[in-house]
Formats: C-alpha cells, sequence, structure tokens
C-alpha cells in the first residue's frame, strides 16, 4: 500500500487554498535550506485556482525555477501549452519558468531535447504537483504504448504519444518520467470528483499491480504522498 495522506474539502476554495499553502511552505522551505527552489507545476484547469492564490504569496520568487511536469507538443503561444500558462503568472513575478518544449521536433527528439534542458537545474526537484485525469493519467504518462519507457527510463523528460490522443488535446506530448518525479523531495495531488477519488484510491491500493498509470509511478515512491481533494 503507497503512503499516502488525503485532505478533504467541501469546496473548490477549500481546495485551492490549502493547495496553495502547502506549496508556498514547501518552496518557503526550500528557500530556507538553500537559498533556491526548484519546483514542477501540473498544467490545466484543476490547478489554476491554486497557482493563481500562489502568485500572490510574498516569496523570494527570483530564487524560484518552475518547470510543467508534462507539455503538449504545440508552439509555447499556443492555448494549449502548459508552460503558457504557467509563464503568464509566474514570469512578471520574477521566477525562472523553464519550458520543456520548443521548436517544431518530433516527438523522440522532443524529449532528448528536453532532458537536455533539464541539465540546467539542481537536481532533485523540491516539489511535484500532480493532477490526475479519469484514465488515471498523471503528468503525460499514459496508459498505452509509452507507458512502460516512461516508467523506466534512465532519462528526466521524454517524448511520448498518448493512444488514443485525448479528443481534448489531440497531440503528442513531453513529460517528466517516474525517476525525476519520484526523485522529489515533496509531492502533491490535487484532484477534484467522486469518479477520480475513486480511480486514485483503487490506484493506490494496487500499487506495481496497478491497471492506473499513477498507481505504477507511486508504488516506488518513498517520500509521503499528499492528496488533496473535493467533490
Amino acid at each position: 500500500m503507497i503512503d499516502a495522506e488525503w485532505w478533504d474539502y467541501d469546496s473548490a476554495e477549500e481546495l485551492a487554498e490549502a493547495v496553495a499553502g502547502d506549496a508556498q511552505f514547501v518552496i518557503e522551505s526550500a528557500l530556507d535550506a538553500r537559498g533556491d527552489a526548484v519546483v514542477a507545476f501540473a498544467g490545466g484547469r484543476t490547478p489554476d485556482a491554486a497557482q493563481a492564490l500562489l502568485a500572490k504569496a510574498k516569496l523570494k520568487w527570483k530564487s524560484v525555477t518552475i518547470v510543467p511536469t508534462d507539455d503538449r507538443l504545440v508552439p509555447v503561444q499556443d492555448k494549449a501549452s502548459n508552460v503558457r500558462g504557467l509563464a503568464e503568472r509566474f514570469l512578471p513575478l520574477g521566477a525562472r519558468v523553464l519550458p520543456l518544449t520548443g521548436g517544431d521536433l518530433p516527438v523522440e527528439a522532443a524529449g532528448k531535447a528536453a532532458d537536455a534542458r533539464l541539465q540546467a537545474i539542481h537536481w532533485p526537484l523540491d516539489f511535484v504537483w500532480l493532477g490526475m485525469g479519469e484514465d488515471g493519467h498523471t503528468a503525460s504518462i499514459f496508459p498505452g504504448a509509452d507507458l512502460e519507457t516512461a516508467l523506466s527510463a534512465p532519462h528526466r523528460a521524454i517524448g511520448v504519444t498518448p493512444d488514443p490522443l485525448p479528443a481534448e488535446a489531440p497531440f503528442a506530448r513531453v513529460t517528466l518520467t517516474k525517476s525525476a518525479i519520484l526523485g522529489a523531495r515533496a509531492i502533491l495531488i490535487h484532484i477534484t470528483g467522486e469518479k477520480k477519488r475513486k480511480v486514485l484510491e483503487k490506484a493506490l491500493k494496487d500499487g506495481a499491480g496497478s491497471q492506473y498509470p499513477i498507481g505504477r509511478l507511486l508504488a516506488d515512491a518513498t517520500q509521503a504522498i499528499d492528496i488533496h481533494w473535493c467533490p
């Protein structure tokens, strides 16, 4: 059984406040301990409110580096780009926002380029902020042909092509790998809805034998996982 602690909230507002508070605490701790912080943030709609609150925190943002946990192979100005939203929110504060993608590259080459780009930051990450889809994917570690590579690759980032492509975002991706994510000092999962809760509960129970990518990913976690959820 994966070591995870659930934090339940009655509303999306309470959830956002709690997640933002947790993220702020970890970042402040890293800044106090080492003078800088390197974090990976999920994109998409679910974390948006919490990230907006976090952006109001009085942190030494110039010493914070943010990378997306994953991104779509689209131009950075595209609405589907995760780094676009992070950059618009945190660059004005002085944070460094490092994209995983850039240039018109095939998926495998894009993954190699992202892995090379990530050599520029210190490891391990201080904090990884994950979401999860109803199919149990997290970051862009999806069920399908690239799942085993994402879980076993020694690299920090790889290119993946979900199969089938999600209808709402039909793009190949670059994602942090299992080794990059599980090396983090702290991991937080931020989800909403009863269906996702049931999927995550089963994934955590089944661990390495899970049918869901997030269960397989977290099976080897050595740190406690904080899960923040509301209906």
